[in-house]
């Protein structure tokens, strides 16, 4: 019999809090609870001063749960907040952060990023990925726009990451990619509500204990904007790279600089941008037309002085190929439209081989 929901509760609204003088749920600790049959996840939320005491809180709930009847995986994610020193008050003494680091066994790291959503980063860093599997190389993507993952679908993915000693996650794996979104944690339908610090934990552990195993890449699908999730991103791991994707039409190309200018402030370097939707032409008659302009991206590329990439078609072969789980350069390798991905692919091989 699976378990329930209010089961779940009923458990968790037993084990006391450290910092008060109720439960954990009561004292608002519990974050995203999904029960999905016999499988628990949700976050623990946290101060920074009490991580030692929650972990042991951390370490009684995945016992209990566990002795549940019908209960298969329990995961818990615990994230640590602090409280804002005044703006330019720092305490004496306080230890320097550190930098940003490897992820172990991962060559280089790819952000693809863009300034505003709806413009195809998401088809862009799946073809891209299936792109340089078929070229030879270990290639990883990480679906880390939590908001709007849709890796899972694109690649054909389903099913939940299973976790062989409850602290590691091993990713799915489709078309040569090795793959892991916070999709595959929840349903498709289910709305994320976390704020910073939880997307930023979240973040951590998709990329820390995930088993990617060796890759020579791993492509991260950033959320649209500039936000905690690209901060944390740069800040905590060693980015050798951003792309940008926009359409050419002056209200993208706005959001667009934006994205420039935050990847700059992180110091991470600019490889380059993608224009998609560049055009369309009429599978009737042939007509080629810009229906959001065009020349956009190039002229904008030329400004900064970085490559423009490639200026993908806007394309029903394309969406359709991606609603059915298997990208463009899967489907169609050979097709007009899988080209343009792939030369981006090569180009981006010989750039990493440097």
């Amino acid at each position: 019999m699976s378990t329930t929901r209010e089961t779940v509760l009923d458990v968790l609204k037993s084990i006391s809090d450290p910092a008060s003088d109720t439960d954990i749920v009561s004292a608002g600790i519990v974050r995203a609870l999904n029960v999905d049959g016999g499988n628990v996840r949700f976050v623990m939320e946290v101060g920074a001063s009490l991580a030692a005491e929650y972990q042991t809180v951390k370490e009684q709930v995945e016992g209990r749960l566990a002795e549940l009847d019908g209960i298969g995986d329990v995961s818990v994610v615990m994230t640590a907040h602090q409280a804002k020193a005044p703006p330019d008050l720092k305490p004496a003494g306080a230890p320097k952060q550190s930098g940003p680091e490897r992820v172990p066994g991962i060559k280089r790291i790819i952000a693809i990023a863009s300034g505003k959503g709806g413009v195809g980063k998401s088809t862009v860093s799946a073809n891209l990925a299936c792109a340089l599997a078929a070229q030879g190389m270990k290639v990883g993507l990480l679906d880390a726009d939590v908001y709007g993952p849709s890796q899972p679908r694109m690649l054909g993915v389903s099913g939940r990451p299973s976790s062989p000693d409850g602290k590691t996650i091993l990713p799915m794996r489709n078309h040569g990619v090795t793959m892991m979104s916070i999709g595959l944690m929840t349903n498709e339908d289910q709305a994320v509500v976390w704020r910073g610090p939880m997307l930023m934990g979240a973040l951590q552990q998709m990329l820390t204990q995930v088993q990617w195993g060796a890759l020579d890449v791993l492509l991260v699908d950033l959320p649209p904007g500039t936000g905690d999730v690209q901060m944390t991103l740069a800040q905590k791991t060693i980015v050798d790279g951003a792309i940008i994707v926009s359409t050419p039409q002056d209200v993208a190309l706005l959001d667009a600089r934006k994205g420039v200018d935050m990847f700059n402030q992180l110091n991470v370097p600019l490889l380059g941008m993608i224009e998609n939707m560049s055009t369309h032409i009429c599978s009737n008659c042939g007509h080629e037309e810009h229906t959001f302009g065009h020349g956009g991206v190039a002229a904008e590329a030329a400004k900064l002085g970085v490559p423009l990439l490639a200026e993908i078609p806007l394309s029903l072969d394309i969406r359709v190929a991606a609603d059915g789980g298997a990208p463009i350069v899967v489907t169609a390798p050979d097709s007009p439209q899988a080209a343009a991905f792939l030369e981006v692919a090569k180009s981006l091989q010989a750039k990493l081989r440097e």
